[in-house]
């Protein structure tokens, strides 16, 4: 038991022993589980986000508010979504357009899709988002809603792990990743998630449970202005004898 560190694994073949890895437990930044590791929903809403490392890790334009589920005994439970004229939407100046429902499977994942920003004739995509995140990042009135598709998502049931990446044009090239749990499984990540255009998006359900979810968006569906980014893991390929059989 009080052998030397290197000689911890003496006992496993040669092979073994060059395979062998061990988890890294020591704690993380909070920087770091934001970008890589993962985080509670809970924890980013509640969180002060003018603090430097979280304001260093947060995407612009992100929003995650939380939500509160009231359950009713014998019956099941009420959570509202949002109200137009008070909360984190009101502050912003969203309100959907549009409001859709989506089911995704346990065990399945929606790749990284991704909507296009709209930017003002005559100004460079990097002028328009230093105005508007750096610049000027209270004056939500600049934001072109009615011209490009923000997402609000609300989780119904089942537990969702997300991950955002900014891809716009002359900000830093920041991810997020957070897990969010629907309105049955009441407790601290119970949130909502506003998500700008051009940050890329994918979604991966947690555990055995199907994941619904209720979503606005600022503008009516458009097929052509929802993009792919390695969105792979949503094709079910065909078992090879029957891709053989079908030639």
């Amino acid at each position: 038991m009080n052998k030397h560190k290197s000689d911890r694994w003496h006992a496993l073949s040669s092979e073994a022993q060059a395979a062998v890895t061990v988890r890294d437990y020591g704690a993380c930044s909070l920087g770091q589980l934001i970008a890589e590791t993962g985080i509670e929903a809970g924890q980013l809403a509640a969180a002060n986000r003018t603090a430097p490392e979280l304001a260093q890790a947060w995407i612009p334009g992100v929003e995650i508010f939380a939500r509160t589920i009231f359950p009713q005994r014998h019956r099941g439970l009420f959570g509202e979504f949002a109200r137009r004229d008070e909360g984190a939407l009101a502050r912003i100046g969203l309100w959907p357009h549009q409001w859709s429902a989506a089911r995704m499977f346990a065990q399945t994942a929606k790749g990284f899709h991704i909507h296009p920003p709209s930017v003002p004739a005559g100004t460079s995509p990097n002028e328009w988002f230093q105005r508007l995140f750096v610049a000027e990042p209270g004056n939500f009135a600049l934001r072109r809603y009615a011209e490009e598709q923000w997402d609000v998502m609300f989780f119904v049931q089942g537990r969702a792990e997300m991950i955002l990446r900014e891809a716009r044009a002359g900000l830093p090239r920041r991810t997020m990743r957070l897990f969010l749990d629907g309105d049955d499984h009441r407790g601290p990540n119970n949130a909502a998630v506003v998500i700008p255009p051009g940050v890329a998006h994918a979604i991966r359900v947690e555990g055995s449970e199907d994941l619904i979810m209720v979503y606005g968006t600022s503008t009516s569906f458009q097929a052509e202005f929802e993009g792919r980014i390695a969105s792979e893991v949503e094709t079910a390929a065909l078992p090879e004898s029957w891709q053989k059989f079908l030639g």
